[in-house]
């Protein structure tokens, strides 16, 4: 293992990962190969921009000329993809993008390492192809029952995977982390959203009842996490990830607003959006026999994140712009209105 294609890597979990292989492996080069959709953003490289061993590259897993390119010019060896659309919001509106990168995009990545002589193939998936989770704990060898059309374009590139490690022989492994927070997540997901509303002063726009429970995992966690199954996983095998913090959503947003001052009246509970799973847990005993273990508290990890959101206001104020506003004014104009008419009535 020596030149490793950190696909999708200028993304959230990406990113962390590149930065912190590269600092942790000055042996290894890390080649990022990203398609630099709304999500992808080079601010989150800059920390290891000027770092001899990491290189970026621009390209579509989807695009074999420009992969195929790329796994030659840097001898790849090695491929851990993180490249996916990932936001259960945007599935439910436009699913198209996600069947392109989570699905065929994966198929390609994986035909075209297989051609290359790939030694190692990581797919980094979710919690989420396990659907709905009442009680207990997902293992490894549960079935599928993914809910939105992110879940289930998670769910075929995992089994696209799968083929091909029993097919070619290809040395696969998979993991499945829980729900991840921490520095540069794009804000449309929770709690980087929240947070800068908050920061703000604007309403925060919660579906449902806020009872929903997920699995809070900090992301320097969950890259550690992919950096034991990478190097000690068995090929062929899936981990979970897991945080092992199972919390309602508003509990988390009342969290993040006492380390904000902020107050609680800023919550507005909106109308909840289609298909929207109640539960996710897992179990991560299999991870934890090769040797990960956590690092943060929750506690410790949400006030490093409320911290540096405060702090980093240069990095998403730009993002919060364009593009995100028109998500934003699709996603929650009409469930805010929704919610202020009820409230009005009440």
């Amino acid at each position: 293992m020596k030149n490793i294609l950190v696909t999708g890597a200028a993304g959230f979990i990406g990113s962390a990962f590149a930065r912190y292989m590269v600092e942790k492996y000055r042996h290894y080069q890390i080649i990022v190969y990203d398609k630099l959709t709304y999500a992808g953003n080079l601010d989150n490289l800059l920390p290891i921009d000027d770092e001899e061993n990491y290189r970026f590259e621009r390209g579509d897993i989807a695009n074999r000329e420009t992969l195929k390119a790329v796994l030659e010019k840097y001898q790849i060896d090695t491929i851990v993809n993180f490249a996916a659309e990932s936001h259960v919001d945007r599935s439910i509106l436009t699913p198209d993008a996600f069947i392109h990168t989570d699905f065929v995009g994966v198929y390609i990545l994986l035909d075209e390492g297989k051609k290359h002589g790939i030694e190692r193939f990581v797919q980094v998936s979710t919690d989420e192809v396990y659907g709905d989770i009442h009680e207990g704990l997902s293992v490894e060898s549960d079935p599928f029952l993914p809910n939105s059309p992110y879940a289930a374009s998670k769910a075929s590139g995992e089994l696209m995977v799968r083929a091909y490690h029993v097919t070619h022989g290809m040395n696969t492994v998979i993991t499945r982390g829980s729900n991840t927070f921490g520095p540069y997540q794009y804000p449309e997901k929770l709690l980087p959203f929240f947070i800068t509303e908050a920061i703000d002063d604007r309403p925060l726009p919660l579906y449902g009842d806020g009872r929903q429970v997920r699995d809070w995992l900090y992301v320097e966690d969950h890259v550690t996490g992919i950096d034991v199954a990478l190097h000690h996983g068995q090929s062929g095998e899936a981990y979970n990830i897991a945080g092992e913090n199972q919390q309602h959503n508003i509990d988390v947003i009342h969290h993040m607003l006492d380390h904000l001052g902020k107050p609680y009246s800023l919550i507005k509970h909106v109308p909840d959006r289609e298909g929207h799973d109640r539960r996710y847990a897992m179990d991560c005993a299999k991870l934890r026999a090769l040797g990960w273990q956590r690092q943060f508290t929750f506690e410790d990890a949400l006030q490093k994140t409320v911290a540096w959101y405060r702090e980093n206001e240069w990095w998403w104020r730009k993002i919060k712009t364009g593009e995100f506003m028109e998500f934003y004014k699709q996603q929650y104009a009409a469930r805010l209105a929704a919610a202020d008419q009820r409230d009005g009535n009440s």
